[in-house]
């Protein structure tokens, strides 16, 4: 008998950790999107990072494209770190007009939108950035 109980509280421990669990992912990505729902597509100037001209030359990516990506792309939080600092990092990402599957790094900054760098999803490009 002893036995069995022990099992039913595990079981129940199980669950409660489980539900715990799912409420706290919920709660947290709620967070993330309340705390990016800021992210002003819209600020500018854009200013390029020498890392991001480099890997936009390697990668055949142009200012055409980041500027699209920035106002179409979608944020994906894994690849973003919004506590970094001084300024949160936002990955965006999207398909281009010239159907390349892009991920592009910004830091929107006190002085403009700050592009990081530009990565091209479906190829690896040759590239010697530093």
């Amino acid at each position: 008998m002893k036995k069995g109980r022990f099992v039913r509280y595990f079981i129940l421990l199980l669950v409660c950790c489980g539900l715990f669990w799912l409420y706290y992912r919920n709660n947290a990505a709620q967070q993330a999107t309340e705390k990016t729902s800021s992210f002003n597509r819209n600020l500018t100037p854009l200013i390029y990072t020498r890392h991001a001209r480099c890997r936009m030359g390697c990668r055949h990516i142009d200012d055409s494209e980041i500027k699209e990506i920035l106002q179409k792309g979608k944020i994906n939080y894994s690849k973003s770190n919004l506590h970094s600092k001084p300024d949160p990092k936002y990955a965006l990402e999207g398909i281009t007009h010239d159907n390349q599957q892009v991920r592009i790094i910004f830091a929107p900054s006190k002085s403009g939108m700050v592009v990081i760098t530009c990565i091209d999803l479906d190829e690896a490009w040759e590239c010697n950035c530093n």
